[in-house]
């Protein structure tokens, strides 16, 4: 199968930090070397993330890896080369993850926004039988981050936790993952008026409309917060004497938040597997995706305007 690998590509490419427009769509951009440890996919699918625009505008210019950058983290694809060192992982297999190990630390120059990326085995794991490339793709970062937060605060059967942002790309997997993962006792969430019933379907027990009541100022207060909408100040207004405070945007925080950066891991895919294949966990899709490859800008704006529900993916790329 190596033999058909070309070796240039279409890809996203942007050469300096900037607006939407130091973004270009090129044809001729080098297909990535493989290393040892890592396999070279043909994408399938990938998804977007705030990270992308962020990482775009120089925000971690400090650590970041200078460009040219093809971003891109999340990616779902076929295996057509593997390293010498790789063992779990052959040519043909389908597979999925976040391909960025660290997010803002020195990420890959070559992301997933393209026909091909190569990729360290242990940030990867086989596809999901039952999910199409599309499905799993939108999965890895937004699962991992929300599997992850879940994790460091703690959280575990019998507690309560509130979800801020939960028709979002991360908060929509919060709210199935304290559910069916972790068996909480009680799910809140916030959402606009119109994704209400939303939340609900995935497994929400009290939605929460922001536009008309804050959620500080409820009664109840909870175990976990799960701050999925950059809203820290209000967020530790909501949480238990005791309890703890997830922030996964802006930075260090002071308790009871804490603020963490994703570490990406393929065994934390591989564990909630089971999960996505039983269908207890699903994919969200944003309806108004997936664009194709060549309306990644597109795609990209309708990101930035925080409307989206659950996720914005790219497909087809390898048509």
């Amino acid at each position: 199968m190596s033999s058909s690998i070309p070796s240039k590509m279409k890809a996203w490419i942007y050469n300096d930090y900037g607006g939407p427009e130091v973004l270009k769509f090129e044809s001729d951009v080098a297909v990535p070397e493989v290393k040892d440890d890592q396999v070279l996919i043909k994408v399938a699918a990938a998804a977007l993330n705030p990270i992308d625009f962020q990482r775009r505008v120089g925000k971690f210019k400090a650590i970041d890896s200078p460009p040219p950058t093809v971003p891109g983290y999340d990616v779902a694809g076929v295996v057509v080369k593997v390293g010498s060192q790789v063992q779990g992982l052959k040519e043909g297999d389908e597979v999925y993850g976040d391909i960025n190990e660290k997010s803002v630390e020195q990420p890959k120059r070559f992301g997933s926004l393209a026909e091909y990326t190569a990729v360290e085995e242990r940030l990867l794991a086989l596809k999901p039988k039952n999910l199409d490339f599309a499905q799993a793709a939108s999965l890895p970062l937004a699962i991992e981050t929300a599997y992850e937060g879940l994790e460091r605060a703690g959280f575990s059967a019998g507690k309560s936790i509130l979800v801020l942002g939960g028709a979002g790309g991360v908060g929509s997997l919060v709210i199935q993952l304290a559910k069916q993962v972790f068996g909480a006792s009680k799910v809140a969430a916030t959402s606009s008026t119109g994704k209400l019933e939303f939340l609900k379907s995935l497994g929400a027990d009290l939605a929460i409309d922001y536009t008309k009541e804050n959620f500080e100022d409820l009664p109840e207060k909870f175990d976990v917060v799960y701050d999925a909408a950059g809203q820290r100040d209000r967020a530790v207004k909501a949480v238990k004497e005791g309890g703890s405070v997830v922030i996964i945007s802006g930075g260090a925080a002071t308790p009871p938040g804490f603020f963490f950066s994703l570490t990406s891991n393929g065994e934390v895919l591989k564990k909630l597997s089971p999960f996505l294949e039983s269908g207890k966990v699903k994919p969200v899709i944003d309806p108004h995706g997936p664009f194709p490859l060549d309306k990644v800008d597109e795609a990209l704006s309708y990101l930035e305007t925080k409307r989206a529900t659950g996720k914005v993916v790219i497909f087809p790329i390898n048509p």
